[in-house]
């Protein structure tokens, strides 16, 4: 049973997704608590899979008993069952969250609405569990024309922006599956644990520098990677409210995820000495994005914008924690991106029920109603906290490792930018605190405490989430340290 898990987690929510046409031709009502039924039943399969793996070791699940490198493999290893258990979570999370925040622009559209969730949930799951190349891109396209279409919806300047993401997205769907081409030119094979062992020996052929040259473009787009983010910020902040939390809070994460899985597991793993170059690179971009990303934050008025900006910033932080090719770093950095998706799924709910009750988009209409709503104030410090990178939360032991990874490969320009992105993060939620919270002579924006309980809890769970992260950091540190020590580092 247990080797069947990753299976079964995609299952649940790719086998309702199939269904769902059916469920809400007959009871359309039902398409809601069916979709949550779904995603709570992944979460759990997703914890058991996590425990499995964790008591018993990596599992290799073979798909039609083809053993790799043959037939395709899926791996559930710590860092990969550790995301998948997020994902499902979080996605249950925002559709909780989304059915009480009211959009017009899904009225009427409740099949396809939840069909194209957990079409884009299981997409990710598969993209965490694939165990080759090709099978990575298949998921991530399927994951991404749900996100076209979830962005969309909308309608009006949505579908502009949706177009933009689509154009973006079909290039770097194209340069990642041309440096596949390049990968099995040169080697033969796409399945990842077996390029491991073809790979460190052909690292100065041109065609595995080229195929990693154009997946590193492809994945850099995907994962919203400065100067390659252009897309980002209008299909973030012109996407519905309601699905705005599940595309900040899981799609860039996955394919930075995908880039690291490549970049230590086919690379570097094996190797003495990993490649300098690659990583030294991989570090420098991934500054720039933090220190870009900030700055640009920094002056938005938009909510929504500043908190993408915010985000970009925090891909940056996770690249500089994998660029530095040591243990410390890489930790650091996986754990980084888990408590990333938290804080950026809280965010965007966030700003959706400031723009729900209260009217509030950008720090100017901020500035002209006080928010009392103590339900809402809490979360809103300790996920901002969390963003900072401020104790005791998980954000701040994630810049922690990855600065004390920098700090051990002697880089101490990396390890300056995090310093300097933190300080930057602060400053612009200074501006937030002051608008939202400032006494002054505006009236403040009415207390009602008629809150659906599922935004209460929608606001609730991401702040306990980026607390509890905080307290375990020292165990998941070092079960992601586990687990990269075994790609040779």
């Amino acid at each position: 049973m247990t080797d069947h898990y990753p299976a079964l987690v995609f299952l649940a929510p790719f086998a309702t997704a199939v269904s769902m046409p059916l469920i809400g031709h007959r009871q359309r009502r039902l398409c809601r608590p069916v979709a949550l039924a779904a995603l709570s039943a992944m979460t759990l399969l997703a914890i058991l899979s996590l425990a499995s793996v964790l008591t018993q070791g990596p599992v290799r699940y073979a798909f039609s008993g083809w053993a790799a490198p043959i037939g395709i493999e899926w791996v559930a290893d710590p860092a990969s069952a550790t995301i998948v258990v997020a994902l499902s979570a979080l996605a249950a999370l925002c559709l909780l969250y989304g059915g009480a925040i009211p959009d017009e622009s899904l009225a009427g559209r409740t099949v396809p609405y939840h069909t194209t969730v957990l079409l884009l949930v299981a997409g990710l799951a598969g993209v965490s569990y694939a165990g080759d190349l090709f099978n990575i891109f298949v998921f991530l396209e399927v994951a991404a024309l749900a996100a076209y279409a979830l962005v969309a919806v909308a309608g009006g300047r949505a579908l502009v922006s949706a177009f933009r993401y689509l154009i973006m997205g079909a290039i770097g769907a194209t340069l990642y599956l041309l440096g596949v081409a390049f990968f099995y030119a040169a080697t033969g094979s796409l399945n990842v644990a077996d390029l491991a062992q073809r790979i460190p020996g052909l690292l100065d052929s041109r065609a595995v520098i080229g195929g990693l040259i154009l997946m590193f473009i492809g994945l850099g787009i995907k994962m919203a990677l400065m100067p390659l983010h252009g897309w980002v910020p209008d299909a973030y902040s012109d996407a519905p409210d309601a699905t705005a939390p599940l595309l900040a809070g899981l799609l860039t994460k996955i394919a930075a995820l995908v880039w690291v899985k490549i970049l230590f597991a086919v690379t570097a793993s094996g190797l003495e000495e990993p490649p300098g170059e690659i990583f030294a690179l991989v570090g420098g971009l991934g500054m720039l994005a933090a220190l870009g990303g900030s700055v640009l934050a920094l002056g938005q008025q938009e909510l929504k914008r500043m908190f993408v900006y915010g985000g970009v910033a925090h891909i940056g932080l996770v690249l500089i924690g994998a660029g530095q090719a040591n243990l410390t770093g890489l930790a650091g950095g996986l754990y980084y991106l888990l408590n990333d998706a938290v804080i950026q799924c809280g965010l965007f709910m966030l700003a959706g029920v400031l723009a729900a009750r209260h009217g509030v988009r950008s720090l100017d209409e901020a500035g002209r109603a006080r928010i009392r709503d103590p339900w809402m104030l809490a979360p809103f410090v300790v996920i901002s906290l969390g963003m900072i990178g401020l104790p005791p939360t998980g954000g701040f032991f994630g810049k922690w490792y990855i600065l004390l990874g920098a700090l051990e490969a002697g880089n101490h320009l990396a390890a300056g930018t995090i310093v300097a992105t933190t300080l930057l993060t602060l400053a612009y939620f200074v501006r937030i605190f002051e608008k939202l919270f400032r006494k002054g002579d505006a009236e403040p924006a009415p207390t009602r405490p008629d809150a659906p309980w599922a935004l209460r809890i929608g606001l609730a769970a991401p702040a306990t989430a980026v607390i509890l992260l905080g307290l375990g950091s020292d165990r998941i540190i070092a079960m992601l340290r586990n687990t990269a020590s075994g790609l040779g580092l």
